[in-house]
């Protein structure tokens, strides 16, 4: 593995020039932060194998980012997390920088981490799953080096889905209860009056699978309470962005009656907003408040992105690393405002189901009065109630 890092550092070395490559941002105004959450987040039972080795020293010097398939500007994770490194450098006065990957690959993605250190990064977030395999790489190879991972669980912390790996002392990876956001998402669609939902998920990834399995389970349990009967349309595009077939299928839904369609997966979302505003249809977004993009959202399932990006990157500033450092911790609301539905006056567009409703009931989530399924194992479908028929398409 030491020969394909120094294979790969070489070539990095020979494409900082011509690589989509690092690019220093020094804006003038820091974004405004939110406030770290005040509890330490769940932890994940270890996975199969641990590498013996120490945690480099507390302290940031230069933070990078590397994107996934996405870029800084995604309308989604990658540009929560970029948000999230922008926002805490500017006020810790920080340097910092991001990297995008020339390709979809493991070996692209190393590459650019490579490419980071070289250049003087000390600290590298890394968001979503695909940083898995890399991770494998990276996090030995590069002792002294911190590796922040967000949407990467010990289930992705492999290269052949045979071995998986604990994360290293220097790297924590960070997910979130995504099936509680979906849950309010779909409660809420539901509590408003929609009777006829739709699901477009992404890829069948665990992320977008709580989500989904959250959404169906929000949505059967407020039309148990109402006696309503609902109908939820359930696909996959197979991809992380819109095109023409998946937006020809959308409008096969609206056309057919489908009212408000819950788009989860990255750039997915614009094949579902095409696609309604055609047909006078909704749209519920996902990881960020998407209201601007379209007056046809009418809420977004939201993780905190940005939030934890700033709080695990305070923890290793301040000397706290070993809060995160060697452990998979989850983010959900027992721990803090990590996952929900944007309350500002502009992204809330529901007319039905009111904050407060929604307060109280986000309230029963964080307390556990509310449990909510978080399988991610898209061959075992959630439970519903005879309220609700669920329609799987291919």
């Amino acid at each position: 593995m030491k020969k394909i890092l120094a294979l790969l550092l070489a070539l990095a070395m020979v494409m900082s020039l011509a690589a989509c490559g690092s690019k220093t941002e020094a804006p003038t105004e820091a974004p405004a932060t939110e406030a770290p959450a005040t509890e330490a987040p769940a932890t994940e039972a270890p996975a199969t194998e641990a590498p013996a080795a120490e945690a480099p020293a507390a302290g940031i010097g230069k933070v990078a980012l590397v994107t996934d398939v996405g870029t800084i500007d995604d309308e989604s994770f990658n540009q929560a997390c970029w948000q999230g490194v922008e926002a805490w450098c500017t006020a810790n006065s920080v340097e910092y920088t991001y990297y995008q990957p020339t390709e979809d690959s493991t070996d692209a993605r190393v590459a650019s981490v490579a490419q980071a250190i070289n250049e003087g990064a000390d600290t590298i977030v890394m968001p979503g799953y695909l940083f898995g395999a890399t991770l494998t790489v990276v996090m030995e190879e590069f002792p002294d080096t911190h590796f922040i991972a967000v949407d990467v669980a010990s289930g992705d912390l492999t290269v052949d889905n045979t071995t998986f790996y604990d994360p290293a002392p220097n790297t924590a990876c960070l997910t979130f209860s995504e099936e509680q956001a979906g849950y309010l998402a779909g409660y809420a669609a539901v509590k408003d009056g929609y009777t006829k939902l739709g699901f477009l998920g992404g890829m069948a990834v665990p992320a977008v699978i709580r989500y989904g399995f959250g959404f169906v389970q929000g949505a059967d349990a407020a039309a148990s309470e109402m006696g309503v009967n609902i109908e939820i349309n359930y696909t996959y595009g197979g991809q992380f962005f819109g095109d023409a077939n998946i937006t020809a299928k959308m409008e096969g839904w609206y056309s057919a009656g489908t009212e408000v369609v819950f788009a989860c997966g990255g750039g997915i979302y614009t094949s579902a907003v095409e696609a309604a505003k055609l047909h006078d249809g909704k749209v519920i977004g996902v990881d960020v408040d998407q209201y601007y993009i379209d007056e046809c959202i009418i809420t977004s399932a939201m993780k905190q992105l940005q939030n934890v990006t700033e709080t695990v990157l305070e923890a290793l500033n301040t000397g706290a690393w070993e809060t995160y450092g060697g452990k998979v911790s989850n983010f959900s609301l027992a721990e803090g405002e990590y996952v929900g539905l944007p309350t500002a006056e502009g992204s809330w567009r529901l007319t039905t189901f009111t904050v407060d409703e929604y307060e109280a009931l986000k309230a029963q989530l964080a307390d556990g009065t509310v449990v909510v399924d978080n399988n991610s194992d898209d061959n075992v479908k959630p439970t519903v109630s005879d309220f609700t028929t669920v329609n799987y398409i291919g």
